[in-house]
């Protein structure tokens, strides 16, 4: 049985806190979620065309709203793309459906998953931690937010590196210590 909506947020925001701010997989999450402009939208999309009208509805939202009051979205949709194959094949329709909304350059959509896998790496290569949480999600971000993020940290390009080696140097089991 699926968790509640509110567990399936409590779990993002405790895999946000431990592993993307905790381990510093990313240096930029910190501070929108110290001030509360992270938004957490659990989708109930059973199905691709649901989650497509979730995801316009939720970049609608993002486009309307305040930055200062949301800076990104996580589009949580625990219910769609559960194998990553398929929600890997997705992006590049979500990455349609910014060009058809006329914002793409506007806002960007990254990817985490439970299953997540680089390509050319095994499905258990700790490398692929980097980018896996709790449940599917589509990260929505404002493009303007991660350019000024890039400017205040001039080596954005070692993190993909620094991430991996952090990682690997906790390995599996460090990974798995990490949520007890």
């Amino acid at each position: 049985m699926m968790p509640s909506n509110d567990q399936i947020i409590l779990d993002t925001e405790r895999w946000l806190e431990k592993a993307v701010i905790g381990l510093n997989l990313c240096p930029f999450a910190k501070a929108v979620h110290i001030k509360k402009q992270v938004r957490y939208t659990v989708s109930e999309a059973r199905n691709i065309d649901v989650l497509i009208e979730t995801l316009i509805a939720e970049l609608e939202l993002l486009s309307d709203a305040d930055p200062t009051k949301i800076e990104m979205t996580l589009l949580i949709h625990p219910y769609v793309l559960g194998d990553f194959v398929a929600y890997n094949d997705f992006l590049g329709v979500a990455d349609s459906v910014l060009a058809e909304l006329n914002l793409d350059g506007i806002f960007q959509i990254a990817s985490f998953h439970p299953q997540y896998q680089f390509e050319g790496s095994e499905p258990d290569d700790i490398d692929n931690y980097t980018n896996r949480s709790p449940y599917p999600t589509l990260h929505l971000l404002r493009e303007d937010s991660i350019d000024k993020a890039v400017e205040a940290f001039p080596d954005a390009d070692v993190i993909v590196d620094r991430n991996i080696a952090t990682l690997r140097s906790m390995g599996h089991a460090g990974w798995k210590k990490l949520w007890e």
